[in-house]
């Protein structure tokens, strides 16, 4: 199968189901019908509830979203021997029936209910048990997350130390993209300004602040003194995720993303050029499929490649931030669901350059690609320098740069959301709290800084101590995010009697992807137990992966009793 046609035949599909199915979702469920004040205007309050135009607003979304998912979910598909045809197919399929009205229903639901996340919207469709349980296990989540994501910033940022002495050679490019990423954040911050408090004309600040990454990269490339260790950066991190989770959205949320966008487009394009000029071959991936593999089929590759099909963290951003930020109602297709699309497209292209990555292996192994960065952006990077030679330096460092972008983005978003979830869970929005008036322990608890600490604090020494002895868990647990996010959205339109079977059947077939995954772990988890090789992760794994299970359990019995008896009479309003 040749690379190219499988892009163009990818896109094509996956532009047909946003122009028909994604309107069709729209007729359903009334989007843009009237003029509906957005949350973003009726609740602005100049630090979350922020209004954004649609391009800005879609670069935080789609930045937030992608993250590496769409990346390292297709290598280690790829690497379990599913081959490219799986991959395409459930990247297709998912993305348009299943992740696409997932982000989009997250999106909607949570506009509706004055752009609060998915816990309260479980709240007020279902039960505030239900919330509780849901924002438990999403917090936690959240937290693993912050320390993988963390981990993964700071290991690209970081200088190689050999017997305490530093190997600059070794570090440089790591050095180059930490230069690069923090002058970004400072730019980020004057674009801000210019344009949110001195009303600068957005078209002139884009052009300007396009120049400005191209300089800084440059300066970056030449320029890039700090050589810190990996566990110095992940203190770095820690502070700067700590004082962007609680600054205004405007300050540097919006324009850091807005300005990331631009970096991720210009990913898209490269790896697109690449693809024409190389038409790759995918034999390589159809012979690993052949192979003889332990891996199934079904659950494992729906809980492998999850941010290019669905993926539960995303219905976290739509119903966290992007819903505080939506300026009009009509921009939440293109947005919710059209970001979506894109995150398949790149999720496509990464089958093409880890097709790319496998052969140059075959024919290089001195120099094999190894790693998703390095297989990613060096299959990319080699393709373009077969045609173009002498290119593939400064490919390879914009692309590790962008996924850098890619992961500090969702690493500052997920913080976001851990300290709204953490707030949310002390307020009983069903007796009339809020975060304004809640007082004694929970108002202290509910101080967006104490919220931002207790998140950050075990996060980062997570991310130091270890996260991967319970990463495993991680793809069960975001799917499981999915099939409660899907049912919060179903039991919402059943209360206020729109269609709801568009969710209903992902919601179902994710929620027995999580249940077969998370047995299939336990399984594993307590054989290594058994045979005495067992450290704390694999006790957290079972102890954990029963709970999921039993929390999944609880939760799809609640929202069968809700949609079987719908709560019309409480949340008439959010039709």
């Amino acid at each position: 199968m040749n690379g190219l046609v499988l892009l163009i035949i990818g896109c094509a599909v996956l532009l047909a189901g946003y122009l028909f199915y994604g309107k069709w979702l729209c007729d359903q469920w009334g989007v843009g019908v009237g003029d509906k004040a957005t949350p973003a205007h009726t609740m602005e309050d100049g630090v979350d509830y922020v209004p954004a135009k649609a391009p800005v607003l879609m670069g935080h979304h789609f930045s937030s979203i992608a993250g590496a998912g769409p990346i390292t979910g297709p290598i280690s598909a790829a690497a379990m021997g599913f081959g490219w045809l799986a991959c395409t197919l459930w990247i297709l399929i998912g993305g348009i029936f299943f992740g696409g009205v997932h982000d989009f229903g997250a999106l909607i639901a949570s506009v509706r209910h004055d752009g609060k996340s998915i816990g309260e919207i479980i709240a007020v469709n279902m039960s505030s048990r239900a919330k509780k349980l849901f924002i438990i296990f999403a917090y936690l989540t959240l937290i693993l997350v912050v320390a993988a994501f963390s981990s993964i910033v700071a290991t690209t940022f970081g200088a190689t130390y050999v017997d305490g002495v530093l190997d600059k050679a070794a570090s440089e490019a790591n050095a180059q993209v930490a230069m690069v990423s923090f002058l970004f954040i400072l730019i980020a911050i004057v674009f801000g300004f210019c344009v949110y408090r001195k009303n600068a004309p957005m078209l002139l600040s884009s052009f300007i602040g396009v120049v400005a990454i191209a300089a800084i990269i440059a300066v970056g490339i030449n320029f890039h003194p700090i050589y810190f260790s990996q566990t110095t950066w992940m203190v770095i991190v820690g502070i700067y995720i700590t004082i962007a989770s609680v600054t205004p959205v405007w300050i540097l949320l919006q324009p850091r993303d807005y300005l990331s966008s631009f970096l991720l487009y210009a990913m898209l394009a490269l790896a697109f050029i690449a693809v024409v000029v190389s038409h790759p071959s995918l034999d390589s991936l159809a012979l690993i499929q052949s192979k003889d593999s332990t891996s199934y089929v079904f659950p494992v590759l729906f809980t492998t490649i999850a941010c290019g099909a669905i993926s539960g963290f995303h219905s976290l951003v739509s119903s966290g931030t992007t819903s505080k930020q939506l300026n009009k109602e009509k921009d939440a297709k293109p947005i919710a669901y059209g970001g979506m699309l894109l995150e398949c497209v790149l999720a496509i292209m990464t089958i093409c350059a880890i097709a790319y990555a496998y052969s140059y292996n075959a024919a290089h192994p001195d120099t094999a690609l190894t790693g998703a960065t390095a297989i990613f952006g060096g299959g990319i990077a080699h393709m373009i320098d077969d045609a173009i030679p002498g290119t593939y330096s400064i490919l390879y460092t914009l692309l590790v740069l962008t996924y850098s972008a890619f992961c500090l983005t969702s690493l500052d978003t997920a913080t976001r959301l851990a300290r709204f979830m953490f707030q949310e869970f002390w307020i009983d929005s069903t007796k009339g709290e809020t975060m304004e008036n809640v007082a004694g322990y929970k108002k202290f608890l509910c101080n967006p800084y104490v919220a931002t600490l207790i998140t950050v604090i075990p996060g980062v020494a997570l991310g130091v101590n270890g996260y991967v002895k319970i990463w495993a868990l991680f793809g069960s647990a975001n799917q499981l995010l999915a099939a409660i996010g899907l049912l919060a959205v179903a039991a919402w339109l059943a209360n206020v009697g729109k269609n709801n079977k568009m969710v209903l059947i992902p919601m179902v077939f994710m929620l027995f992807v999580t249940i077969a995954s998370l047995a299939l772990n336990t399984k594993d988890q307590i054989a290594v137990i058994t045979a005495g090789q067992a450290d704390w992760g694999p006790w957290v794994q079972v102890i954990f992966g029963i709970l999921l299970m039993i929390l999944s359990l609880v939760l799809a019995v609640e929202g069968v009793n809700t949609m079987v008896k719908p709560k019309k009479d409480k949340v008439a309003k959010q039709s």
